[in-house]
């Protein structure tokens, strides 16, 4: 990330490194893709959370769009929500039912994994 903002190094980069437009994955592939998210959280008091997310599509172009429109359904829905003024991030405005809706109708799976 660092080297992309200097422009000498992101023009090498889009040179002989990032793929040129068009060499994307292939619709089949994007069709066919999926994801398996392992995570590690600490908490205050020091406890450790691990945690899986799943995705049925490529993470990269069907997986993402399926998230922003159901997030998208939620913020014009705004009788779920009581947000005041400021700046929010889709999980702390919606919470649970933005990871409902992501596993009732985007194929996303969330679960907190035992040790």
């Amino acid at each position: 990330m660092l080297a992309a903002a200097i422009a000498p190094f992101r023009g090498i980069m889009e040179r002989f490194i990032l793929p040129k437009p068009g060499e994307g994955p292939s619709p089949e592939e994007q069709e066919n893709g999926f994801y398996d998210l392992r995570l590690l959280g600490e908490t205050g008091t020091g406890k450790v959370i691990k945690a899986k997310v799943t995705g049925d599509k490529d993470p990269g172009y069907g997986s993402t769009a399926k998230i922003l429109a159901e997030t998208a359904l939620l913020l014009v829905d705004k009788s779920k929500t009581d947000l005041k003024g400021g700046f929010w991030t889709p999980s702390t405005a919606f919470g649970m039912p933005l990871v409902d809706r992501l596993v009732d109708k985007a194929g996303l799976t969330f679960e907190l994994m035992e040790d």
